[in-house]
């Protein structure tokens, strides 16, 4: 007999369909039917009949005809959504899709663990269970935790226990973090278990990465974690949707119940084991996993950074001259240097004839203003930042943060601080100062753009101002989101609030550090974008003089998503056009070729960043996949 599982205002209801020559219209009015019957005041409807709806699919969304029937509209156990007439609008709707999910269906790849990793994997087990064969006292694997860690557990409780643990332990609030991060969350959580100091089963673990890879993702709301004893709110609603309960989000169902969500792709839920609630849920893979991400955008945002303040710096006609290779060897700095490398790479006239800057070569002017001059030494900084993030945010991905520890050369476990939060969350509160500043100082080169007694430029660039009031509010919407950041920027590691009745006495708040650190950089992006749109208008005034070749590549890039402003219209669409621009790296894929092309023929004079051992570009790619270190 086929089943349907049909999402209604927040409830999966089964509904078994004798006939499959019924219609899908039938199906909506029997969920309908069915949640009005378990709700005691049906549901505030009077009947099925006074209730207007739509089905449509949760994969894709595709709205379905009521007329059509079962059989030639859906797939024997397909997920569906009745959508109420006027809950769409509601502030408590919640779709059972988010956006964006058809980045999925790149998902296809499957994870596996290598053989010396399954070997670690069943040692460690062993010890796990010599200690309960042994009746041994231990942490969190045969006694409670926490301020409970001196109770012991009677043999026959120990599973009830790591149920029990993540049951109460999911506590979190707020949105759920969207599919994509809850899959760095879990791919990370995976790398962690399969180091083999975690004592998880090699059968548990294998399930977990099954689930991975059909991108069955729990429901994780993004407050609740203190940072210490790890992120054990959040980690705990992971491990939730692992064990079949609570929601959970698949290409294929949308958010559902986390048993239906399995049972559609084959699933079984995990049965915890001893040790193995704790194993899931003990350690910093929220903050890291969210730190990667903002650590990767801020690299890109940086690097975009130099091409669009290069850009503004020609439209202001300002001097390269502040970029000679011989000032910045006396402050070697490393991300100075590079910057100001970028900056030579992109407007060398000997190397790229500028049309604009022969037009005031024989000015008067001595220097120029801060914001043009001292990118070098202000953008460099922030390059130097994110490279010092960057490592300890690759050391902590790679690290195990399990408590206790499972040694299995030494058949023992010991309890240690692994799990504490401060090393991530000092650096993410450290990258979100240090990314903040090139908003900063990005908004006060919008400002000069936008004043014509700075630019030499018609005021709000453009023409007809009075009647057209051109950026003057771009402007100041970027003036906002970098007093915004002002706030955001300061750091939640300098807090700390004792926790489990002052057993976890000190906690570093890295979780909010994670999540600031990523709406600081957002902003940044967005000013960003501001100001590229600010330049390439500039430009407009200008013509027919031409930048160099790369900027021209960069002003046309920006021309192919959005006009020249000749007149007032609707502006925040071309801001969000530019935002993706950036978040996409267009801007930099555009000028890198001429970047690098300019260090092949000065070498010498060029010294750019290292890169890492290992990249973090995994996780915020859109195809996630698990760390490839040598234990996957």
């Amino acid at each position: 007999m086929p089943r349907y599982t049909v999402h209604v205002r927040g409830e999966w209801l089964a509904v078994p369909c004798q006939d499959t020559q019924l219609t899908v219209g039938w199906l909506g009015r029997e969920a309908v039917r069915r949640y009005i019957k378990n709700k005691p005041d049906n549901g505030g409807f009077g009947s099925v009949d006074d209730v207007y709806f739509l089905v449509r699919r949760c994969k894709g969304l595709g709205l379905l005809d009521n007329g059509d029937r079962l059989e030639v509209a859906l797939e024997d156990n397909e997920f569906v959504e009745v959508v109420i007439e006027g809950d769409a609008m509601s502030p408590d709707f919640i779709p059972s899709q988010p956006e964006g999910v058809y980045l999925y269906s790149k998902y296809r790849e499957p994870e596996k663990l290598t053989p010396t990793a399954e070997k670690r994997v069943q040692k460690s087990r062993e010890v796990i269970d010599s200690i309960i064969k042994e009746k041994t006292v231990v942490y969190g694997i045969t006694t409670g935790f926490g301020k409970f860690a001196r109770t012991v557990i009677p043999i026959n409780k120990l599973q009830e226990l790591q149920v029990n643990l993540v049951r109460s332990h999911s506590s979190g609030v707020g949105k759920p973090l969207i599919p994509e991060r809850c899959r760095m969350l879990l791919a990370l959580r995976i790398n962690v278990l399969a180091k083999g100091y975690s004592g998880i089963s090699l059968e548990t673990l294998k399930q977990v990465i099954e689930m991975f890879n059909a991108s069955c993702l729990p429901y994780v709301p993004e407050k609740g974690t203190v940072g210490a004893s790890g992120d054990l709110a959040p980690l705990s609603h992971l491990a939730l949707g692992l064990i079949g309960e609570g929601k959970m989000w698949s290409p294929k169902s949308g958010w559902a119940d986390a048993k239906y969500v399995l049972e559609a792709h084959g699933l079984k839920p995990v049965i915890l084991k001893p040790k193995e609630g704790l194993a899931l849920i003990n350690g910093t893979q929220m903050i890291t996993s969210l730190g990667c991400e903002a650590v990767e955008r801020a690299s890109a945002i940086a690097r975009q950074a130099d091409i669009v303040a290069a850009l503004t710096l020609e439209v202001l006609k300002g001097t390269t001259k502040a970029f000679d290779t011989d000032i910045h060897a006396l402050r070697p700095h490393r991300g100075q240097i590079e910057v100001a490398f970028r900056f030579r790479s992109l407007l060398d006239s000997d190397h790229h004839p500028s049309e604009i800057a022969e037009s005031h070569r024989f000015c008067d002017r001595v220097q120029d203003a801060y914001t043009l001059r001292c990118c070098p030494q202000v953008h460099g900084v922030v390059n130097d930042t994110i490279a010092f993030v960057k490592n300890i945010i690759t050391i902590e991905l790679n690290s195990a943060t399990d408590n206790p520890m499972v040694f299995a050369n030494r058949g023992e476990t010991i309890s240690g601080g692994n799990f504490h939060g401060e090393y991530p969350a000092k650096a993410l509160d450290y990258l979100a100062i240090g990314i903040h500043e090139l908003a900063a100082i990005s908004e006060r080169r919008i400002e000069r753009l936008c004043n014509p007694s700075l630019s030499e430029l018609p005021a709000f660039l453009v023409a007809e101002g009075g009647l057209n009031s051109g950026f003057m509010i771009a402007h100041c919407t970027a003036a906002a989101l970098v007093s915004e950041n002002k706030a955001l920027c300061h750091p939640s590691s300098v807090d700390s609030l004792s926790t489990s009745a002052a057993t976890e006495d000190h906690v570093s708040m890295g979780g909010w550090a994670a999540r600031k650190a990523l709406r600081v950089i957002e902003h940044v992006e967005q000013v960003l974008a501001i100001e590229l749109l600010a330049a390439c208008q500039g430009i407009e005034f200008l013509r027919p003089l031409k930048t160099t070749t790369p900027l021209e590549k960069v002003y046309d890039l920006v021309r192919s998503v959005v006009r020249p402003w000749i007149k007032d219209r609707f502006m925040a669409p071309d801001i969000e056009a530019v935002h993706r621009l950036l978040l996409e790296q267009k801007v930099w894929e555009v000028a890198a070729p001429y970047i690098e092309k300019y260090r092949m023929e000065h070498i010498p004079e060029s010294r750019p960043l290292s890169p890492t051992a290992f990249s973090l570009k995994f996780l915020h790619k859109k195809s996630t996949k698990i760390p490839e270190t040598e234990d996957l």
